[in-house]
């Protein structure tokens, strides 16, 4: 082992005189992509063997009602992997993403880059109402971290290698290069430049060569278009993106609400049943909802609609077309129900495909509802069916450039590039306006973990607030006469004073300004006790605040110094200057070149 880092100490030191940090990070890009593009093969090449071995058997074909216990036991083998061998916490890994790079330096733990690979297909392999391109995310994110860290870069270029890793993933996963690209920067960068995006392309690029080489056509989705747009169609374009914000809207809070409740039962063994159990009664009924869901958009996307009941216990040989547009209806109400259930019993997986599964299902009704009641094939379902994908996606995901070019790229086209913008723009601006945050980032934006996008906000966020809190004022207290105080004014450097009582409460505050014409006054220094001189501060933050929260309080009273109250203790002070100079320091380091 010592011989190993001695190997690489010399490589660093050699890479230092002769490589250049661009050239670095672009032979970097190309390492990562290529990883990332044979681990999103890996995943799903896996996936594929587990659901072939669990459905492409005499045993299931007389049981077909199997389908409704795999997931059960999909969902309870993954909980006691994370449990009891990973000893991980799953949820969602894109936010757990963000969060690393907002609060933990881009550090992603090592085993990150094989056990959302194992979780996730034991998963969806066994019909978890999830997708794969989470995980795969997570895994090429952490290579890139600890690849970074293994080179001995800093944060910002360690932040590269990730969203690095995450372009490779998603262009290997849907041989989609250039919403690759656009999704590191959506939805993980929280700052780009230029130089940036040379890595980012590069990583991407590779990631979708390796998928391409290994498995030729066969990617996860992918669709030939058949029908061209009219632009006479405008008005329910305009129409069809209102509903689809509206729509992301439910499935983000529906997603939220019943997560919430599965985190609230803890044993996570009881959790893992509940929703196994509770998955397999709506598969009882909506069949199309086990696994991904790409098998269904594709046989709606081939005008085979009929066969979506061919699977089902209940409706198999029904051959009505509004007994179809129903249960599609009711797979658009319960795919986030499904998912939700999935990841909250402790699951593995992600939200990207139930949104392109969940607006493709809606594109597919909503054509066929206009048809229906004009009475001829006005709008093009198959047409519909991919601008809900990319609709859904904008609003759910917040990604609505990644949308457009990801729905562009796997039909192999840009006929429909212009409905496509419209719909994903006006779907975006629909959601954002009641839920101003993305399913990836709700979670951290309220516990004020999330890194913003603003310059000023970022430098802020990355400022630790527990390295400012100035200790060394003196303490003076309460029933402690001005003798005293005028004392411990000499010996002071500062001109606050806390007046702390005997329980390290904070009772108020003494300034030189409140005893500046009372101090040479000797006559009353025994007779003038400190609390009638105190006052209380204009406000106070706690040493675990987020630094945002901190700095309009300092602007909304006008202070320079504000005390720390940590459960009515209190701490020490925080110095709006200094904030200003650490500021101005972190600044200067974000301002060097990538």
């Amino acid at each position: 082992m010592n011989y190993v880092m001695h190997l690489l100490h010399k490589f660093l030191v050699w890479r230092i005189k002769h490589i250049s940090d661009r050239n670095f990070l672009i032979f970097l890009g190309i390492i990562i992509g290529l990883v990332s593009g044979l681990a999103a093969v890996t995943l799903k090449w896996t996936v594929h063997t587990i659901g072939h071995f669990l459905m492409d058997n005499n045993f299931f074909q007389s049981n077909r009602f199997l389908y409704i216990l795999y997931p059960f036991v999909g969902i309870m083998l993954t909980v006691i992997i994370a449990k009891y061998i990973f000893k991980d916490k799953l949820g969602h890994g894109i936010t757990k993403i963000l969060y690393v790079i907002s609060k933990q330096s881009s550090i992603l733990n090592r085993n990150r880059m094989y056990t959302r690979m194992i979780t996730s297909a034991i998963t969806v392999g066994f019909g978890g109402s999830v997708g794969l391109e989470a995980p795969i995310v997570v895994t090429g994110s952490a290579i890139g971290s600890n690849l970074g860290r293994l080179m001995h870069l800093g944060y910002k270029k360690r932040t590269l290698l990730i969203a690095c890793g995450a372009a490779g993933a998603i262009s290997a996963i849907f041989n989609s290069p250039v919403a690759g690209v656009i999704f590191a920067i959506e939805v993980l960068l929280p700052d780009v430049t230029i130089s940036m995006f040379v890595p980012l392309l590069i990583s991407s690029v590779f990631g979708s060569l390796t998928s391409h080489s290994l498995l030729g056509d066969e990617i996860l989705f992918s669709f030939k278009l058949k029908d061209r747009f009219s632009f006479n169609d405008t008005p329910y374009f305009v129409l069809f993106g209102a509903l689809a914000g509206l729509l992301s809207v439910y499935f983000i809070r529906i997603t939220f609400f019943v997560e919430r409740r599965f985190y609230k039962i803890k044993n996570q063994i009881s959790r893992a049943a509940l929703g196994g159990v509770g998955l397999g009664v709506i598969l009882l009924f909506l069949h199309p909802l086990y696994g991904e869901g790409y098998s269904t958009i594709k046989t709606l996307l081939s005008g085979d609609a009929s066969q979506i009941f061919t699977e089902s216990i209940f409706f198999s040989g029904v051959n009505s077309h509004i007994m179809l547009l129903i249960f599609l209806g009711a797979i658009v109400l319960f795919k986030p129900v499904a998912s939700a259930i999935t990841i909250g019993s402790g699951g593995s997986g992600g939200v990207f495909a139930p949104s392109l599964f969940f607006g493709g299902i809606f594109g597919f009704v909503f054509a066929s509802v206009v048809n229906l009641i004009a009475g001829a094939p006005v709008l093009s379902v198959s047409n519909f069916a991919l601008m809900g994908m990319s609709g859904i996606m904008s609003g759910v995901l917040h990604a609505p450039l990644t949308a457009i070019f990801l729905i562009a790229e796997i039909t192999s086209g840009y006929t429909l590039f212009v409905p496509l913008m419209l719909v994903s723009a006006i779907a975006y601006s629909t959601t954002t306006y009641f839920e101003p945050h993305s399913l990836y980032s709700r979670s951290l934006a309220r516990s004020g973990d999330l890194i913003p996008k603003d310059k000023d906000k970022l430098v802020l966020s990355v400022i630790n607030l527990n390295k400012l809190i100035e200790t060394d004022l003196l303490k003076i207290s309460p029933t402690a006469t001005l003798r005293e105080l005028v004392v411990l004014v000499r010996s002071s450097k500062r001109n606050i004073f806390p007046v702390v009582n005997e329980d390290g409460a904070l009772e108020g505050i003494v300034t030189l300004d409140d005893i500046r014409q009372i101090m040479f006054n000797t006559e009353e220094y025994d007779t003038t006790l400190v609390e009638d001189l105190m006052h209380s501060p204009p406000d106070s933050v706690g040493s675990q605040e987020n630094m945002q929260s901190v700095m309009r309080k300092f602007e909304s009273t006008g202070a320079w110094n504000l005390p720390v109250i940590d459960d009515g203790k209190y701490v020490g002070f925080l110095s709006k200057s200094r904030i200003f100079n650490t500021y101005r320091n972190k600044l200067r380091k974000q301002n060097i070149q990538v």
